[in-house]
Protein backbone atom coordinates (compact mmCIF):
# COMPACT_ATOMS: atom_id res chain seq x y z
CA UNK A 1 0.00 0.00 0.00
CA UNK A 2 1.22 3.38 -1.09
CA UNK A 3 2.27 5.65 1.88
CA UNK A 4 0.40 8.92 1.39
CA UNK A 5 2.16 11.85 -0.49
CA UNK A 6 2.93 15.20 2.11
CA UNK A 7 -0.38 17.56 2.35
CA UNK A 8 -1.02 19.45 -0.92
CA UNK A 9 0.63 23.35 -0.55
CA UNK A 10 -2.74 24.33 -2.50
CA UNK A 11 -2.37 27.52 -5.27
CA UNK A 12 -3.32 30.60 -3.66
CA UNK A 13 -6.26 32.34 -5.06
CA UNK A 14 -3.84 35.61 -4.47
CA UNK A 15 -0.95 36.54 -6.05
CA UNK A 16 0.04 38.47 -9.06
CA UNK A 17 -2.78 38.40 -12.10
CA UNK A 18 -1.77 36.14 -15.09
CA UNK A 19 0.03 37.56 -17.62
CA UNK A 20 1.57 36.40 -21.48
CA UNK A 21 5.20 37.29 -21.93
CA UNK A 22 7.23 36.35 -25.06
CA UNK A 23 10.64 35.93 -25.90
CA UNK A 24 12.40 34.92 -29.29
CA UNK A 25 13.74 31.35 -29.41
CA UNK A 26 15.39 31.12 -33.10
CA UNK A 27 14.63 31.18 -36.41
CA UNK A 28 13.80 28.60 -39.22
CA UNK A 29 16.29 27.99 -42.27
CA UNK A 30 13.93 30.03 -44.27
CA UNK A 31 14.49 33.10 -41.93
CA UNK A 32 11.05 33.19 -40.09
CA UNK A 33 11.26 33.73 -36.27
CA UNK A 34 10.14 31.79 -33.73
CA UNK A 35 9.29 33.09 -30.12
CA UNK A 36 8.72 31.27 -26.81
CA UNK A 37 5.35 32.21 -25.29
CA UNK A 38 5.35 32.17 -21.53
CA UNK A 39 1.67 31.90 -19.84
CA UNK A 40 1.69 32.60 -15.89
CA UNK A 41 -1.14 31.77 -14.02
CA UNK A 42 0.03 33.88 -11.02
CA UNK A 43 -0.58 30.85 -8.48
CA UNK A 44 2.82 29.08 -9.45
CA UNK A 45 1.99 26.87 -12.70
CA UNK A 46 3.50 28.49 -15.58
CA UNK A 47 3.32 27.13 -19.30
CA UNK A 48 6.08 27.74 -22.36
CA UNK A 49 4.72 27.50 -25.85
CA UNK A 50 6.26 27.61 -29.15
CA UNK A 51 4.88 28.88 -32.07
CA UNK A 52 6.82 26.31 -34.10
CA UNK A 53 4.87 23.39 -33.90
CA UNK A 54 2.96 24.64 -31.39
CA UNK A 55 5.11 22.73 -28.34
CA UNK A 56 4.77 22.74 -25.72
CA UNK A 57 7.94 23.17 -24.10
CA UNK A 58 7.81 23.38 -20.32
CA UNK A 59 4.89 22.79 -18.24
CA UNK A 60 6.30 23.98 -14.61
CA UNK A 61 3.86 22.67 -11.75
CA UNK A 62 4.61 23.04 -7.96
CA UNK A 63 4.96 19.36 -6.02
CA UNK A 64 3.08 18.37 -3.19
CA UNK A 65 5.61 20.64 -0.89
CA UNK A 66 5.43 23.06 -3.16
CA UNK A 67 8.48 22.84 -5.45
CA UNK A 68 7.61 23.50 -8.88
CA UNK A 69 9.53 21.44 -11.79
CA UNK A 70 8.52 20.96 -15.44
CA UNK A 71 6.33 17.77 -15.82
CA UNK A 72 6.92 17.60 -19.11
CA UNK A 73 9.86 16.22 -21.50
CA UNK A 74 11.43 19.49 -23.41
CA UNK A 75 14.37 20.30 -25.96
CA UNK A 76 17.05 22.89 -25.51
CA UNK A 77 17.16 24.48 -28.43
CA UNK A 78 14.99 25.39 -31.91
CA UNK A 79 17.53 23.21 -34.16
CA UNK A 80 16.88 20.10 -31.26
CA UNK A 81 13.27 20.54 -32.23
CA UNK A 82 13.80 20.56 -35.30
CA UNK A 83 15.86 17.62 -35.60
CA UNK A 84 13.46 15.84 -33.53
CA UNK A 85 11.40 12.79 -34.75
CA UNK A 86 9.63 11.79 -31.08
CA UNK A 87 7.00 14.54 -31.47
CA UNK A 88 7.63 16.26 -28.11
CA UNK A 89 5.14 19.11 -27.15
CA UNK A 90 3.84 19.27 -30.11
CA UNK A 91 0.55 19.93 -31.50
CA UNK A 92 -0.27 17.07 -34.09
CA UNK A 93 -2.57 16.95 -36.92
CA UNK A 94 -3.72 16.85 -40.06
CA UNK A 95 -4.07 13.24 -38.54
CA UNK A 96 -3.07 11.98 -35.30
CA UNK A 97 -1.51 8.51 -34.72
CA UNK A 98 -1.72 6.16 -38.24
CA UNK A 99 -3.77 5.49 -41.09
CA UNK A 100 -2.43 2.57 -42.89
CA UNK A 101 0.07 2.49 -46.11
CA UNK A 102 -1.22 6.70 -45.90
CA UNK A 103 -3.96 5.65 -48.14
CA UNK A 104 -7.82 6.19 -47.85
CA UNK A 105 -10.43 6.69 -49.90
CA UNK A 106 -13.32 9.20 -49.45
CA UNK A 107 -16.32 9.93 -51.23
CA UNK A 108 -14.95 7.77 -53.69
CA UNK A 109 -11.54 9.54 -54.37
CA UNK A 110 -8.02 7.83 -53.23
CA UNK A 111 -5.78 9.67 -51.30
CA UNK A 112 -2.19 9.09 -50.57
CA UNK A 113 -0.84 10.46 -47.38
CA UNK A 114 3.46 10.60 -47.49
CA UNK A 115 4.42 7.12 -45.70
CA UNK A 116 6.96 7.78 -42.25
CA UNK A 117 6.36 4.83 -39.79
CA UNK A 118 6.90 1.31 -40.43
CA UNK A 119 5.07 1.48 -44.06
CA UNK A 120 1.98 3.95 -43.05
CA UNK A 121 1.14 7.10 -42.36
CA UNK A 122 2.07 8.86 -38.72
CA UNK A 123 0.94 12.07 -36.84
CA UNK A 124 0.12 13.86 -40.41
CA UNK A 125 2.55 12.43 -42.83
CA UNK A 126 6.24 13.71 -43.18
CA UNK A 127 5.97 17.46 -42.72
CA UNK A 128 2.60 17.19 -40.13
CA UNK A 129 1.47 20.26 -38.23
CA UNK A 130 4.41 19.67 -35.48
CA UNK A 131 6.31 21.01 -38.44
CA UNK A 132 4.68 24.46 -39.06
CA UNK A 133 4.80 27.74 -37.82
CA UNK A 134 1.80 28.97 -36.16
CA UNK A 135 0.46 32.78 -36.06
CA UNK A 136 0.24 33.67 -32.61
CA UNK A 137 -2.41 36.06 -30.18
CA UNK A 138 -2.05 36.46 -26.59
CA UNK A 139 -4.80 36.46 -24.89
CA UNK A 140 -5.91 37.64 -21.39
CA UNK A 141 -8.72 37.76 -18.81
CA UNK A 142 -8.17 38.67 -15.04
CA UNK A 143 -8.66 34.79 -14.58
CA UNK A 144 -6.42 33.23 -17.13
CA UNK A 145 -3.53 33.61 -19.46
CA UNK A 146 -3.62 32.25 -22.88
CA UNK A 147 -2.45 31.99 -26.30
CA UNK A 148 -4.39 31.35 -29.46
CA UNK A 149 -2.52 29.87 -32.77
CA UNK A 150 -4.05 29.58 -36.28
CA UNK A 151 -2.83 27.36 -39.13
CA UNK A 152 -4.24 27.08 -42.90
CA UNK A 153 -3.37 23.61 -44.27
CA UNK A 154 -4.06 24.01 -47.96
CA UNK A 155 -6.02 21.49 -50.17
CA UNK A 156 -3.40 18.92 -51.06
CA UNK A 157 -1.20 19.33 -47.83
CA UNK A 158 0.54 15.97 -47.42
CA UNK A 159 -2.34 14.53 -49.78
CA UNK A 160 -5.38 15.43 -47.64
CA UNK A 161 -8.43 16.76 -49.61
CA UNK A 162 -9.07 20.51 -48.98
CA UNK A 163 -8.33 23.88 -47.49
CA UNK A 164 -8.26 23.20 -43.74
CA UNK A 165 -8.57 26.22 -41.17
CA UNK A 166 -7.16 25.07 -37.81
CA UNK A 167 -7.11 27.05 -34.48
CA UNK A 168 -5.43 26.10 -31.11
CA UNK A 169 -6.30 28.41 -27.86
CA UNK A 170 -3.57 27.25 -24.71
CA UNK A 171 -5.66 28.84 -21.87
CA UNK A 172 -3.87 28.34 -18.36
CA UNK A 173 -6.07 29.15 -15.44
CA UNK A 174 -5.70 30.74 -11.80
CA UNK A 175 -6.12 27.01 -10.30
CA UNK A 176 -3.13 26.02 -12.47
CA UNK A 177 -5.15 24.18 -15.30
CA UNK A 178 -4.00 24.02 -18.49
CA UNK A 179 -7.30 23.77 -21.02
CA UNK A 180 -6.38 22.98 -25.11
CA UNK A 181 -9.25 23.70 -27.67
CA UNK A 182 -8.95 22.85 -31.04
CA UNK A 183 -11.22 24.19 -33.41
CA UNK A 184 -11.19 22.64 -37.37
CA UNK A 185 -13.02 24.39 -40.57
CA UNK A 186 -13.18 22.71 -43.93
CA UNK A 187 -13.83 23.72 -47.14
CA UNK A 188 -14.31 19.90 -48.56
CA UNK A 189 -14.36 17.17 -46.78
CA UNK A 190 -11.27 15.84 -45.29
CA UNK A 191 -10.52 13.29 -42.26
CA UNK A 192 -9.30 15.01 -39.06
CA UNK A 193 -7.78 13.87 -35.76
CA UNK A 194 -5.56 16.97 -33.67
CA UNK A 195 -4.36 15.90 -30.52
CA UNK A 196 -1.23 17.50 -28.43
CA UNK A 197 1.97 15.40 -27.94
CA UNK A 198 3.38 15.93 -24.55
CA UNK A 199 5.60 13.66 -22.79
CA UNK A 200 4.53 13.84 -18.80
CA UNK A 201 6.85 12.97 -15.84
CA UNK A 202 5.51 13.78 -13.18
CA UNK A 203 8.73 13.52 -11.20
CA UNK A 204 9.97 16.01 -13.14
CA UNK A 205 12.48 15.12 -16.41
CA UNK A 206 15.39 14.17 -14.20
CA UNK A 207 13.38 11.71 -12.16
CA UNK A 208 14.10 8.48 -13.76
CA UNK A 209 11.46 6.16 -15.72
CA UNK A 210 7.76 6.33 -15.14
CA UNK A 211 7.26 2.89 -14.49
CA UNK A 212 6.61 3.52 -11.00
CA UNK A 213 3.73 6.12 -12.01
CA UNK A 214 -0.08 5.07 -11.22
CA UNK A 215 -1.78 5.54 -14.49
CA UNK A 216 -5.89 4.83 -14.33
CA UNK A 217 -7.77 5.05 -17.96
CA UNK A 218 -11.37 5.20 -17.69
CA UNK A 219 -12.24 2.77 -20.54
CA UNK A 220 -12.69 -0.81 -20.40
CA UNK A 221 -12.16 -1.30 -23.85
CA UNK A 222 -8.93 -0.65 -26.04
CA UNK A 223 -7.54 -1.59 -29.66
CA UNK A 224 -5.39 -4.41 -30.11
CA UNK A 225 -2.91 -3.71 -33.01
CA UNK A 226 -0.68 -5.59 -35.76
CA UNK A 227 3.14 -5.33 -35.54
CA UNK A 228 3.28 -1.98 -37.40
CA UNK A 229 0.64 -0.29 -34.59
CA UNK A 230 -1.98 -0.69 -37.44
CA UNK A 231 -5.47 -1.70 -35.58
CA UNK A 232 -6.57 -5.28 -35.90
CA UNK A 233 -9.93 -4.36 -36.01
CA UNK A 234 -12.74 -3.88 -33.14
CA UNK A 235 -12.18 -2.88 -29.63
CA UNK A 236 -11.23 -5.63 -26.85
CA UNK A 237 -11.67 -5.55 -23.55
CA UNK A 238 -9.44 -4.96 -20.95
CA UNK A 239 -10.52 -7.01 -18.22
CA UNK A 240 -7.89 -10.24 -17.47
CA UNK A 241 -5.18 -8.07 -19.36
CA UNK A 242 -2.57 -6.20 -18.67
CA UNK A 243 -4.42 -3.37 -20.21
CA UNK A 244 -6.72 -2.71 -17.46
CA UNK A 245 -5.98 0.50 -15.45
CA UNK A 246 -9.52 0.78 -14.89
CA UNK A 247 -8.21 1.14 -10.85
CA UNK A 248 -4.56 2.69 -10.70
CA UNK A 249 -1.88 0.52 -11.21
CA UNK A 250 1.81 1.39 -11.61
CA UNK A 251 2.83 1.46 -14.98
CA UNK A 252 5.42 -0.85 -14.81
CA UNK A 253 3.65 -3.46 -13.05
CA UNK A 254 2.85 -5.61 -15.63
CA UNK A 255 4.56 -3.39 -18.96
CA UNK A 256 7.06 -6.75 -19.27
CA UNK A 257 4.08 -9.15 -19.06
CA UNK A 258 4.80 -11.61 -22.04
CA UNK A 259 1.50 -10.58 -23.72
CA UNK A 260 1.54 -10.03 -27.47
CA UNK A 261 0.73 -7.11 -27.29
CA UNK A 262 3.05 -5.38 -25.04
CA UNK A 263 6.09 -6.92 -26.62
CA UNK A 264 5.16 -5.93 -30.26
CA UNK A 265 5.18 -2.40 -28.95
CA UNK A 266 7.89 -2.70 -26.73
CA UNK A 267 5.10 -1.33 -23.82
CA UNK A 268 1.89 0.74 -24.39
CA UNK A 269 1.58 2.30 -27.45
CA UNK A 270 -2.08 1.65 -27.87
CA UNK A 271 -5.88 3.73 -28.78
CA UNK A 272 -8.23 3.29 -25.04
CA UNK A 273 -12.03 3.46 -26.05
CA UNK A 274 -13.28 5.95 -23.66
CA UNK A 275 -16.65 5.65 -22.38
CA UNK A 276 -19.49 7.59 -23.89
CA UNK A 277 -19.42 10.99 -22.39
CA UNK A 278 -22.52 12.49 -19.66
CA UNK A 279 -25.85 13.79 -21.45
CA UNK A 280 -25.26 17.35 -21.22
CA UNK A 281 -21.45 17.67 -20.86
CA UNK A 282 -19.07 16.07 -23.30
CA UNK A 283 -16.04 16.86 -21.39
CA UNK A 284 -15.60 13.55 -19.19
CA UNK A 285 -12.45 11.92 -17.33
CA UNK A 286 -10.21 9.85 -19.41
CA UNK A 287 -6.78 9.46 -17.53
CA UNK A 288 -5.42 10.08 -13.57
CA UNK A 289 -1.05 9.95 -13.40
CA UNK A 290 0.14 10.27 -10.03
CA UNK A 291 3.52 9.91 -9.19
CA UNK A 292 3.85 9.02 -5.33
CA UNK A 293 7.27 10.33 -4.38
CA UNK A 294 6.69 14.23 -5.98
CA UNK A 295 2.78 13.99 -4.49
CA UNK A 296 2.11 15.61 -7.98
CA UNK A 297 -1.29 14.14 -9.71
CA UNK A 298 -2.56 15.11 -13.39
CA UNK A 299 -5.85 14.86 -14.67
CA UNK A 300 -6.68 14.61 -18.27
CA UNK A 301 -10.52 15.01 -18.74
CA UNK A 302 -11.54 15.32 -23.01
CA UNK A 303 -14.22 15.63 -25.42
CA UNK A 304 -12.05 12.77 -27.47
CA UNK A 305 -13.67 9.41 -28.47
CA UNK A 306 -10.31 7.77 -28.10
CA UNK A 307 -6.90 8.38 -25.53
CA UNK A 308 -3.43 6.84 -27.24
CA UNK A 309 -1.47 5.69 -23.93
CA UNK A 310 2.24 5.44 -25.06
CA UNK A 311 4.69 5.03 -22.54
CA UNK A 312 8.11 6.30 -24.00
CA UNK A 313 9.12 2.96 -25.83
CA UNK A 314 11.23 4.73 -28.44
CA UNK A 315 13.12 7.22 -26.09
CA UNK A 316 16.87 5.86 -26.48
CA UNK A 317 18.87 8.76 -24.68
CA UNK A 318 19.52 10.51 -28.08
CA UNK A 319 17.42 13.59 -26.77
CA UNK A 320 18.65 15.44 -23.61
CA UNK A 321 16.51 18.05 -21.97
CA UNK A 322 18.21 21.77 -21.86
CA UNK A 323 19.79 21.00 -18.48
CA UNK A 324 21.38 17.85 -20.17
CA UNK A 325 19.29 15.00 -18.68
CA UNK A 326 19.28 12.23 -21.25
CA UNK A 327 15.05 10.82 -22.17
CA UNK A 328 15.68 7.44 -21.83
CA UNK A 329 13.39 4.45 -22.63
CA UNK A 330 10.11 4.90 -20.39
CA UNK A 331 11.20 8.26 -19.37
CA UNK A 332 7.63 9.51 -19.53
CA UNK A 333 4.12 9.01 -20.68
CA UNK A 334 1.92 10.56 -23.52
CA UNK A 335 -1.96 10.96 -23.14
CA UNK A 336 -3.10 11.97 -26.43
CA UNK A 337 -6.63 12.43 -26.61
CA UNK A 338 -7.91 11.99 -30.13
CA UNK A 339 -9.79 10.27 -32.78
CA UNK A 340 -9.27 6.28 -33.71
CA UNK A 341 -5.95 5.34 -35.32
CA UNK A 342 -6.94 4.44 -39.12
CA UNK A 343 -10.36 5.48 -38.89
CA UNK A 344 -10.74 7.10 -42.07
CA UNK A 345 -10.35 3.36 -43.75
CA UNK A 346 -12.83 2.01 -40.71
CA UNK A 347 -16.12 2.35 -41.12
CA UNK A 348 -17.28 1.00 -37.89
CA UNK A 349 -14.52 3.55 -36.03
CA UNK A 350 -16.04 7.03 -35.00
CA UNK A 351 -16.23 8.86 -37.82
CA UNK A 352 -13.60 11.70 -38.14
CA UNK A 353 -14.63 13.25 -41.66
CA UNK A 354 -15.23 16.92 -41.30
CA UNK A 355 -17.15 18.31 -44.31
CA UNK A 356 -17.93 22.18 -45.38
CA UNK A 357 -20.17 23.88 -43.34
CA UNK A 358 -19.10 21.94 -39.61
CA UNK A 359 -16.51 22.20 -37.74
CA UNK A 360 -14.18 19.84 -35.43
CA UNK A 361 -14.29 21.20 -32.17
CA UNK A 362 -12.47 19.51 -29.15
CA UNK A 363 -11.12 20.20 -25.52
CA UNK A 364 -8.73 18.51 -23.50
CA UNK A 365 -8.04 19.68 -20.25
CA UNK A 366 -4.52 19.18 -17.58
CA UNK A 367 -6.15 19.06 -14.32
CA UNK A 368 -3.31 18.92 -11.26
CA UNK A 369 -5.71 18.23 -8.46
CA UNK A 370 -3.05 17.72 -5.58
CA UNK A 371 -2.93 21.90 -5.92
CA UNK A 372 -6.84 22.76 -5.27
CA UNK A 373 -7.16 20.12 -2.42
CA UNK A 374 -6.59 22.39 0.15
CA UNK A 375 -7.61 25.60 -1.77
CA UNK A 376 -9.66 28.05 0.62
CA UNK A 377 -13.48 28.89 -0.35
CA UNK A 378 -15.85 27.30 -2.53
CA UNK A 379 -14.70 27.30 -6.74
CA UNK A 380 -11.47 26.36 -6.06
CA UNK A 381 -11.47 23.73 -8.60
CA UNK A 382 -11.50 24.61 -12.23
CA UNK A 383 -14.93 22.41 -12.57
Amino acid sequence: MQAPPPRARAVRAAGPPPAVTRAAYGTLPGGAPVTRWTLDSGTGVRAEVLDYGGILHRLDVPDAAGRPDTVVLGLDTLDDYLADTAYLGALIGRYANRIAHGRFALDGHPHQVPVNDRGHALHGGTEGFDRRRWRATPQLSPDAAALRLDLRSPHGDMGFPGTLDVTAVYTLDRHGTLRLELTARARRATPVSLTHHAYFNLAGPAGGPVLGHLLAVDADAYLPVDTTAIPLGPAAATAGTPFDFRRPRPIGERIGADHPQLLAAGGYDHCYVLAPPPAGDPLRRAARLHDPRSGRRLELWTTEPGLQVYTGNALDGSLRGPDGTRYLRHGAICLEAQQFPDAPNRPDYPDPVVRPGTERRSTTEFRFPHLRAAAPGPGAGSR
